[in-house]
């Protein structure tokens, strides 16, 4: 990131600073609503902007892709959802350093199969934790650092490296301390980190172009293999991590059994069949509570958004 600030034209740092500075107000504004208030404003927020977006068509089409059975009704009310959960998120962003302090978390989250994690941190033994973009999918990344297992999460860095470094410094505020950034010396991170015995955790949920294919909801879907090719690799339980939102910014936090790993002597054909696994576990978890997944992910081939836009 220093690099790419260093090699970047007067323009585009000007620019840089420019959304830096919406980025601090944003922050601000919402701060001093308090969390519930804000919480509930940007919801109301993005039910009104959400619409009027290019994504919100992508989600429709990918709503309509997966519940063919819904009827049109059913899927406005689950896009209004969709856009109500990401503004309630995007309005408890600023306040997410609260929920390190012990008895807000416990006020606030419900979190159901702590003992598992705990377990695995005194065995020393590491996982390969997978979750998904539903409900405040930041709430996991505080849960899993509250039971004290060594715990290497990724994500994907912001375009301006300004805001970058202020999203990094609030995840720290909120207890997520050991982050690596997605592909590259990322990837070669979590290798090291997994042969240190310590535990990563990788969202499983959207398109990747070189992935392999696999079903979801009944269509072949190019899904990223990383976590399983990881937990093979060592030996390591995948178990699944969902988050809920209960109420207003209240949430509740399940740590899942492991899903099986496919013992296929075909190695190939025994990711494949792991992949189609976790993908299934994704879909249980997204009908549940369809309106709290971010629908705008393109999941499928492009082909799918040009003929059903």
């Amino acid at each position: 990131m220093i690099e790419a600030q260093r090699n970047a034209s007067f323009l585009t740092r000007a620019g840089w600073q420019l959304q830096a500075l919406a980025w601090d107000g944003y922050n601000t504004w919402y701060r001093a609503k308090g969390l519930d208030r804000a919480s509930d404003a940007g919801g109301e927020l993005l039910q009104r902007l959400g619409p009027m977006t290019s994504t919100h068509k992508i989600a429709r089409i990918n709503m309509q892709r997966c519940f063919p059975e819904a009827a049109e009704p059913e899927i406005d009310r689950l896009l209004r959802g969709m856009w109500d959960n990401f503004g309630r998120l995007a309005g408890e962003m600023p306040h997410m350093h609260l929920f390190e302090d012990d008895g807000f978390f416990a006020e606030r989250v419900e979190f159901i199969g702590r003992e598992k994690l705990e377990a695995a941190r005194d065995a020393n033994q590491p996982l390969v934790i997978i979750s998904t973009h539903s409900a405040n999918w930041e709430i996991s990344g505080t849960a899993i650092s509250k039971t004290g297992l060594p715990c290497y999460i990724t994500y994907r860095p912001a375009n301006n490296p300004l805001i970058d470094e202020r999203i990094l410094a609030a995840r720290a505020d909120y207890g997520i301390k050991l982050m690596t950034a997605k592909g590259g010396e990322g990837a070669k991170e979590l290798l090291q980190t997994l042969k240190r015995g310590q535990t990563v955790a990788l969202m499983n949920d959207q398109k990747m172009n070189d992935g392999v294919e696999a079903p979801f909801f009944g269509h072949p879907s190019m899904t990223a293999p990383g976590p399983t090719k990881l937990a093979m690799r060592f030996n390591c339980p995948l178990v699944p991590l969902s988050v809920r939102r209960l109420e207003g910014a209240r949430f509740r936090i399940e740590i899942h059994d492991p899903i099986e790993i496919s013992t296929n002597p075909d190695k190939p054909a025994a990711i494949i069949e792991t992949v189609t696994r976790i993908n299934q576990w994704v879909e249980a978890e997204i009908r549940r509570a369809p309106e709290q997944w971010f629908w705008v992910h393109r999941r499928w081939a492009k082909d799918v958004y040009r003929q059903e836009a």
